[in-house]
């Protein structure tokens, strides 16, 4: 089966998150994206795990689904985690996800965590551990466990990241670089920009919506097709580890990486953004105040990575680089990807046409989307083209990805690899 997943977002127990985050909403929105499986996220907080294990029922090998729930969206367990820790005296900050497939090994994890951090006071924790001593708690506990390094690029919480991160996932994870399940790309970057680094080509890519609402244009806007043998934590486990035909990754539906908050160098209160270019020649300083700039994403694979731009990996799954449905269908009808009238719209074309990702990765009925909505087939098929214009993003502001080509400043055309290439 082949099936489409969410494994990072939050719930209504994270700070800076929706309080519609529930069970219930996550399973209807999944729906209309065409997600089949969701990670509960969040499952240190104690209130959202009690609401996890009254909720969800186990229909199979650590794969749950809500109680007398008409939707076919299932859950596995599992969430954000957030280390802050000192190594040789440099400041660390890195997030990753975590799933385990049973009630029990939750709570056994939950128990050993409550002594680094107050697991109530946030859905993502912070823990003043290092990486390594968690990845000892954690395969201690169980072997299998799915461990991801969340957003690996961005600037202050990453694997990667410009401010606290790493050089080397082998400096980051050391003896326990080998229980690493997969690694994900986050909103700024895509799997070409992963490719140029030759460390990690042994590590599968996936790329989730790390939502922080259950809204279309936040749940699923990255997300991983999976092909499985059947519907279970070990096949995806297997899937993401130990790929064979039976169980792999099919391709992963990404951000166009400048419409991420952190693609480009820059600093947001001086409304200053700088390509990798420009900003070394400005010596990495704002020149309106003299500051620092914050380093983005593509800085940072420039710096780190051993391979050119155009490097293409033929031994990698694809991947499609789009926008979610609301955004584009906002700009047809000139209004907010969260008004009444964009959701109205985008209801009548999902019930008629299909899940929102099959349109994106234009697995549809062209013939009916043409006598249905001819002018959402056309920007669909300008931005397969890719003829748009994107105004990357920077220092925490999105970017945008732009169907009108007019008055538009500070803005380039996207032109890296061959449809082809990207697609399969």
């Amino acid at each position: 089966m082949d099936i489409f997943a969410d494994l990072h977002l939050h719930s209504k127990y994270s700070r800076a998150c929706s309080k519609n985050l529930d069970l219930e909403n996550l399973s209807y929105y999944a729906s209309l994206k065409g997600l089949k499986i969701l990670i509960t996220g969040d499952f240190t907080h104690p209130d959202w795990f009690r609401e996890i294990k009254q909720k969800l029922v186990e229909v199979n090998d650590g794969i749950y689904r809500l109680k007398d729930s008409q939707e076919e969206v299932f859950f596995l367990l599992g969430g954000e985690i957030s280390s802050i820790f000192s190594r040789q005296g440099i400041v660390k900050r890195i997030h990753y996800i975590v799933i385990l497939p049973k009630f029990d090994l939750v709570e056994k994890l939950n128990k050993k965590l409550s002594m680094y951090s107050n697991l109530r006071s946030d859905g993502r924790p912070i823990l003043a551990l290092d990486v390594i001593d968690f990845m000892k708690i954690l395969f201690d506990i169980y072997e299998k466990a799915i461990f991801i390094p969340a957003h690996i690029w961005t600037p202050w919480f990453s694997l990667y990241g410009s401010i606290s991160g790493f050089d080397s996932i082998y400096e980051a994870f050391g003896q326990y670089v080998d229980y690493v399940t997969a690694v994900e790309t986050g909103l700024s970057s895509d799997p070409n920009m992963n490719w140029r680094l030759p460390e990690l080509d042994r590590f599968s890519i996936v790329s989730f919506s790390d939502a922080h609402s259950p809204h279309p244009h936040r749940l699923g806007r990255e997300a991983t097709l999976f092909r499985l043998n059947e519907l279970s934590y070990s096949q995806l486990y297997k899937a993401m580890k130990e790929p064979n035909e039976e169980n792999k990754i099919l391709m992963t539906v990404e951000f166009f990486p400048e419409e991420g908050k952190y693609h480009y160098d820059g600093h947001r209160l001086c409304k200053v953004r700088f390509s990798p270019e420009d900003s070394k020649k400005n010596k990495y300083l704002c020149p309106m105040c003299g500051g620092k700039v914050t380093i983005g994403v593509m800085s940072r694979v420039e710096k780190l990575a051993k391979r050119p731009s155009n490097f293409f990996s033929e031994n990698r799954p694809p991947f499609k680089r789009t926008t979610p449905l609301t955004q584009i269908i906002g700009q047809l009808l000139n209004s907010e990807p969260t008004s009444k009238k964009v959701f109205s719209y985008y209801l009548q074309v999902v019930n008629e046409i299909g899940p929102e990702l099959d349109i994106l990765i234009d697995n549809f009925d062209q013939d009916l989307m043409k006598q249905k909505y001819s002018d959402l087939l056309e920007c669909l098929e300008k931005i397969r083209r890719e003829e748009i214009i994107l105004e990357p993003g920077y220092d925490g502001e999105y970017g945008k990805v732009l169907l009108n080509f007019d008055n538009h400043q500070d803005s380039k055309k996207v032109n890296d690899l061959e449809d082809k290439k990207l697609f399969g």
